[in-house]
């Protein structure tokens, strides 16, 4: 079996701001077996200036148009809140993860523990940010959302010099919009990225359904992060690009079992094959009666199911040998 995918379910803002709705997404998201529960972590007054607009999906997807400021301070997390989401992860045993989306936040997430980051796709331009993450050494999952590959490069570079190894980065392909079109997913540039910057890759999930996320983890994806929701028609930016609760345990399960799929690359017989491949191969049987003493050729020999005996593929060899008794009909071919 291949190394296990790291699963994050994200539950982003889509507890609308209501602790209670945070914690039933954790319920949620532990029953389908993902490795962590992710949320975001910000201020409004901090991420935002109050005249920013909002993104053409999230006016879509919440049917209001007002700045990003008015919709994101309805989306905070407070310092307690974050707390009591951590305690309710660790009863539920699960992983609680979040983004910290400016250094305050970063700063608040490792106070409360969190010892490894996620940069969101936004950030990755946000030089001061990845200098302050870097400084700390730990493990870094790079989310590369509207960025070139000179975008990433010096990311990166940011993190490296700043004191985070390379080897301790992981890089998500990832197309920024809600949902993403399936024309626009371009799943094969994450291969790309892992050849051009030595790192481990990943996929940050925004299509419809499971099908994109569980294509990735068969090319090689180690980190799979996908939205998920309590009711897709719930108020908010994120919810209508999101999975339903059993959406989000079928697609624990299909990347589970593409993890068993995909196995070490060592092409060998399996224990049902050996058993198989008696009944399915052919052997050298006798197409009409040969008689003791008589010459095996093409005109009495034929090739015939089951392959429990001398394999055709031993055919030159027994051409032109003697029958060493009696062979009626379909009988197996003995030397």
């Amino acid at each position: 079996m291949t190394s296990k995918t790291l699963i994050i379910a994200e539950a982003g803002v889509n507890h609308n701001g209501d602790i209670h709705m945070a914690k039933r997404l954790v319920d949620v998201a532990a029953a389908a077996g993902a490795d962590l529960v992710k949320f975001q972590t910000f201020s409004a007054t901090r991420l935002t200036t109050r005249s920013a607009a909002q993104a053409d999906y999230q006016v879509q997807n919440t049917g209001v148009k007002e700045s990003q400021y008015e919709m994101l301070a309805r989306l905070e997390l407070s310092e307690t809140d974050h707390r009591v989401l951590i305690e309710h992860c660790k009863n539920r045993g699960i992983g609680f993860f979040s983004t910290g989306f400016d250094i305050e936040s970063v700063d608040l997430l490792v106070s409360l523990g969190q010892d490894f980051f996620k940069i969101p796709s936004g950030e990755i331009s946000n030089l001061p940010y990845l200098r302050h993450i870097g400084r700390f050494g730990k493990k870094v999952i790079l989310s590369t959302g509207m960025s070139t590959m000179a975008d990433i490069e010096s990311a990166i570079s940011v993190l490296e010099n700043a004191g985070t190894t390379r080897s301790l980065i992981t890089v998500l392909h990832c197309t920024t919009e809600y949902p993403a079109p399936m024309h626009e997913v371009n799943l094969r540039a994450m291969a790309s990225i892992q050849s051009a910057f030595g790192v481990a890759v990943g996929y940050s999930d925004h299509t419809v359904g499971i099908e994109v996320a569980t294509a990735a983890v068969a090319l090689g994806a180690s980190v799979i992060e996908k939205h998920f929701t309590l009711d897709k028609n719930l108020p908010g930016p994120d919810h209508k690009a999101s999975l339903e609760p059993t959406e989000l345990k079928a697609m624990v399960d299909a990347i589970r079992h593409i993890e068993y799929a995909l196995g070490d690359g060592i092409k060998r017989l399996t224990p049902i094959e050996v058993q198989n491949r008696k009944v399915v191969r052919k052997s050298l049987v006798a197409g009409r009666i040969i008689r003791s003493g008589e010459i095996f050729t093409s005109d009495n020999l034929v090739a015939k199911r089951p392959g429990s005996g001398i394999s055709p593929m031993s055919w030159d060899d027994v051409i032109g040998r003697v029958a060493k008794r009696d062979f009626s009909a379909d009988e197996l071919i003995e030397l």
